[in-house]
Order: C-alpha cells, then structure tokens, then sequence
C-alpha cells in the first residue's frame, strides 16, 4: 500500500508540474503575436508650419494599426501604419491635410521591471524610424512630401483576458524633413515638415497561444 502511494504522490506532482509548466507556457505564446488598433486625436507644432498657417491645437482622427512580435518576454517589434488628419485654427486661412505614416519600432515590455504596478497592467516603449507621407487636400494635392521621421511612445495594457487588452498610446513623431521654402508662400498650403503628438485609445489581441483558454 505504502508504495501504490507513494506512486500516486509522484503521478499527481508530476501532474500538477506539467500543468503549471503548460500554463506558463501558454501565457507567455500569448505575448508573441498581436494585432493592435487604436483611435485617437493629434496636436501638430506650430513650428511645422508656413507662416500664415497655423493648425487647430486639438485634431481628430489619429487611427493606428499594428503587428507586433515579442522575441523574448520583454524585447521585440513591430510595425505600424498611422494615419492623422488635422486643419487651420479659426484665425489662419483654411486648409486640410493628411498624415500618413508608416513605422519600424523596437519594443520594450517593461511590466516585469515595474513590479509595482497593480494585477492585469503593462507598460510597453516603443522607438523607430519611419516614412511620414504628407498630402493636403483641396485645391493644393500638387504640395504632398514624403519625408522620414522618428517615432517614441509608451502604451499603459490593461488585461481583459488572457488574450484581449485595452490600451492607451502616447507617442511622439519627430519629422526629420527639415524646413522647407515656399514661394510664394501660398505654395505651403496645407504643407507639414514638423512633429505630431498623438494620443490614442486602442485594444490589443493575442494573434498566437491559448486560443481557449478565454
């Protein structure tokens, strides 16, 4: 009896290991692949801008799309496309513009190293280059650019499930264009050659691991 015992102490620790090992497992293919979308709003700098043009200090909509692949628990990339619209603040002449932006980031996940954040929270940074494609609208489409910029933000995850999570996105795209003349000055329609702060709200879903376990 003593040794059909002992058997059965070793099966279910054996047992309980391989779930625990599953499990873990499973948590972290979680993290692997995701599929992001966020909605927003963006607050262009002034300096981007040709005198008399000046755009509103608040501008909707900022939409982000992204994928992004964790090579460990913490470090990996993605790649995101983001599209921005804003216009002129009441006292400038009116204009209309489109930025589009298509990036390359690292990612850092750093809810590890901040083990003083509450249960389901995450910090993740993210830093890369990327290609802005400016288009005006209107009567001015002849002035779009294409310029690189540099993209830094963090998003602060809440889990729902061990799959879904919603997010908040600060980011910052610096344009590194440069400045650019326009004559006459009415040729800067519309034209953007500075940076974007974005802010957006989005959710996150698992692309890889524990396809039931919601």
């Amino acid at each position: 009896m003593e040794f059909y015992s002992l058997k059965y102490k070793r099966v279910t620790c054996l047992f309980l290991l391989g779930l625990v090992t599953l499990n873990g497992f499973a948590q972290s293919e979680t993290s692997k692949w995701k599929f992001q979308i966020g909605f927003g709003v963006n607050f262009p700098e002034n300096t981007g801008f040709v005198n008399p043009y000046e755009p509103k200090p608040l501008n909707f909509p900022t939409i982000n799309l992204g994928i992004q692949h964790l090579f460990t628990s913490e470090l990996g990339a993605k790649l995101d496309f983001g599209y921005n619209r804003f216009s002129n603040a009441d006292s400038t002449p009116e204009f209309k513009t489109n930025y589009t932006r298509l990036n390359v980031q690292f990612v850092y996940d750093a809810t590890k190293s901040l083990n003083f954040l509450p249960p389901h929270t995450g910090v993740v940074g993210h830093i890369g280059p990327g290609l802005t494609f400016m288009k005006p609208l209107g009567n001015f489409t002849a002035n779009k650019q294409t310029y690189v910029n540099l993209l830094a933000g963090f998003e602060f995850h809440y889990g729902i499930t061990d799959t879904v999570s919603v997010f908040s996105d600060l980011s910052y795209i610096y344009g590194l264009g440069g400045n650019k003349t326009y004559d006459p000055v009415r040729e800067g329609f519309g034209a953007f050659r500075g940076s974007l702060f974005t802010v957006s709200f989005g959710i996150s879903v698992s692309l890889s691991g524990c396809q039931y376990c919601d």
